[in-house]
């Protein structure tokens, strides 16, 4: 008698991680395990967060005004320059502080790609999950957005997307109208998410004559955040130097209160009255920029008044990143 052939099982293919979307801790694993999401695939997204990139941005072009599009500014838009140019059908691509709905991009009708900034990011390296995403973007069906995923662990980062000579000029906007050609004409959830955004929206405006500082409006006061991309020891030298000496303002009634530290960079802070607007501080950005760098310059110690300006610029840091 002929043997029987053994029976077999088809095995069913197995997702891989990069598969996986990223969904709430208590959520089913999309991956069908019948186990929450932060006992199965989450293991590898809580180990991958551990593993943080400092300075996600360093090495762009603008790096400073990255961090700043990532935590400060409220709406703001960028066109990027593609390394070898932008595929065929894709006519732009822009980088954009937020999109409606909090999607990671979206591929337009017309096929140009929109790609969001201020997005929780599920790995430690936020540079290689906006590139995944905006990868998984150019190649989009036009009109549809997408959605977020755990990023391959060895795939590009932006550095390895974005044409290093490419320009980076960030436009800020009073509200979120770019969002869409006819917000009139919108979606219902869309002007509906459209309408939050704008009420939330804090004024905010670029300077003109020093990169990288933002001045915005708020019910009490007003302020200056600037994002500098000097050593952060050194930094806080200088900045105690021309503290202790009276001279770090930007004008009367104005002060420097602390600093933000966000993806590996130093954001000093000033406070300024209701009435200073982002005009009335040009001129003195600009020539505190000019004291900064002779502070910057000097190796002489630290006297004991600067200590002690230098201990309370320390004590008022807070952690963005």
């Amino acid at each position: 008698m002929a043997k029987k052939r053994p029976q077999t099982t088809a095995k069913r293919p197995q997702p891989t991680d990069a598969d996986i979307p990223v969904v709430g801790a208590r959520e089913p694993c999309p991956c069908g395990s019948g186990r929450r999401y932060k006992a199965c695939h989450g293991r590898a997204a809580a180990h991958a967060v551990t593993e943080l990139v400092q300075r996600p941005f360093e090495g762009l072009p603008g790096e400073c005004d990255w961090v700043s599009l990532r935590e400060l500014v409220p709406a703001a838009t960028v066109e990027l320059t593609l390394k070898g140019g932008l595929p065929e059908g894709v006519p732009s691509v822009t980088l954009a502080t937020v999109l409606p709905m909090a999607w990671p991009a979206l591929r337009r009708d017309d096929g140009s790609v929109l790609l969001g900034l201020q997005n929780d990011t599920s790995s430690g390296d936020l540079s290689r999950d906006l590139a995944d995403t905006l990868q998984r973007a150019l190649e989009a069906d036009p009109g549809t957005p997408v959605q977020a995923r755990r990023a391959p662990a060895d795939g590009p980062r932006m550095q390895d997307l974005l044409d290093a000579e490419g320009a980076f000029e960030p436009v800020v906007h009073s509200g979120f109208e770019f969002w869409v050609p006819d917000p009139e004409n919108a979606a219902p959830e869309v002007a509906a998410s459209l309408e939050r955004a704008n009420a939330a929206a804090i004024p905010t405006v670029k300077l003109t004559g020093v990169d990288a500082a933002y001045w915005c409006e708020t019910p009490d006061k007003n302020h200056l955040r600037w994002v500098m991309q000097h050593p952060e020891e050194r930094l806080l030298d200088a900045l105690a130097r021309l503290h202790a000496a009276g001279r770090s303002g930007l004008g009367e009634g104005t002060r420097l209160v602390g600093s933000f530290r966000a993806h590996g960079v130093l954001v000093p802070v000033w406070d300024l009255p209701s009435a200073v607007t982002a005009d009335d501080v040009e001129k003195p950005a600009a020539e505190f920029a000019e004291r900064l760098a002779e502070a910057l310059a000097s190796d002489e110690p630290l006297s004991a008044d600067e200590r002690r300006a230098r201990g309370g610029l320390t004590n008022r840091q807070v952690t963005l990143s």
